[in-house]
């Protein structure tokens, strides 16, 4: 008997790079990015808001994640038949998780930094933070060609973490 050959889903582009803890590490990331992205076909849109995602999760890990001798990984998971691309930076700082600043009643718009969480929450359809063994974190965003950004900010220490399932 003759059976029809199972259809193979299309490949999913896969790329990671560990970088130095800098802004030079950070910079270096989203060009990477980018350059990661173009030949695998992303969309124009979805490059765009992945550039932003990719340097704020990465600015953050320089930041807020750095440990002096350790550097930060970033992947990208690109599943083209979704149209879903998965950015992940891990970083050596367990112990700090992300927090979104709450609502103030007069927002400083004067201030520097701290909206870097809020743009990912906007331009990606969900983000979370998970551990990354032995003492690091991961901070994952998911963003496809057409999703709504989504997050749900949980626990007394305000930090975003997706419902299970």
């Amino acid at each position: 008997m003759n059976r029809p050959a199972p259809q193979l889903a299309a490949p999913t582009g896969t790329f990671t790079q560990l970088l130095s803890s800098t802004r030079r590490g950070a910079r270096l990331a989203r060009l990477l990015a980018v350059a990661q992205l173009r030949p695998w076909g992303v969309p124009q849109d979805l490059t765009e808001r992945a550039e932003v995602v990719v340097a704020e999760l990465a600015g953050n890990a320089v930041l807020h994640g750095r440990v002096p001798g350790r550097c930060f990984r970033l992947t990208l998971t690109f599943d083209p038949s979704a149209g879903r691309l998965r950015v992940e930076v891990s970083d050596a700082r367990g112990d700090l998780y992300p927090q979104i600043a709450t609502g103030a009643a007069e927002p400083d718009v004067l201030r520097l930094g701290g909206r870097g969480l809020t743009l990912v929450t906007a331009l990606a359809d969900h983000w979370d933070c998970v551990p990354y063994p032995p003492v690091g974190k991961t901070v994952r965003a998911v963003l496809s060609t057409g999703g709504e950004a989504t997050a749900v900010t949980g626990g007394a220490s305000g930090a975003v973490r997706l419902p299970e399932g």
